[in-house]
C-alpha cells in the first residue's frame, strides 16, 4: 500500500506538510494550521513541488539560507488507500498512528491556483464535484 507522511515544520511559518507517496514521489501540500483529526474541520493547504521518496522518513534540521530552513518532525505517518484521483480532487483513507479515517483534498475553483482544502470526511457522505 502506498504511504503518507505528515511532517510538522518549525519554519520561518510554522506549518504541517502532507506527503502522499504518488507515481514515485511524494505529492505534498503544506497547511498552516494542525490536520484535522475529526470531520467538520476544514484547513487550506497548499501545494508545493513534489519530493522525493526518501524524503519520507525525514526528520531533522534544514540549515539556514536553504530552501524550507528549520526544524522538520515527523508528526504522523502510515499507509492510505486512493479512492478518488481526479486533477482537482483526491479522496482517501488514511491508516495512521492520528490521523485515520476517510479524507478529501480538494482543488478552489480557480484553475492554475494551488490552494486546496484538507478535510475529513464521514464515511457514508460522498463529496459531489
Amino acid at each position: 500500500m502506498p504511504r503518507f507522511v505528515v511532517h510538522e515544520h518549525f519554519s520561518k511559518h510554522h506549518h504541517w506538510d502532507i506527503r502522499l507517496e504518488l507515481d514515485g514521489m511524494l505529492m505534498s501540500w503544506a497547511v498552516p494550521k494542525e490536520p484535522p483529526l475529526k470531520s467538520g474541520i476544514r484547513r487550506l493547504c497548499i501545494l508545493v513541488e513534489p519530493h522525493d521518496i526518501s524524503y519520507i522518513n525525514f526528520q531533522g534540521t534544514i540549515e539556514e539560507g536553504t530552501y524550507g530552513a528549520g526544524k522538520v518532525e515527523l508528526w504522523d505517518n502510515g499507509t492510505y488507500v486512493m479512492e478518488t484521483r481526479k486533477d482537482d480532487k483526491l479522496v482517501f483513507f488514511l491508516h495512521g498512528k492520528k490521523l485515520k479515517g476517510r479524507y478529501t483534498i480538494l482543488r478552489f475553483a480557480r484553475a492554475g491556483q494551488n490552494n486546496w482544502l484538507f478535510f475529513k470526511t464521514k464515511e457514508e457522505q460522498k463529496i459531489k464535484k
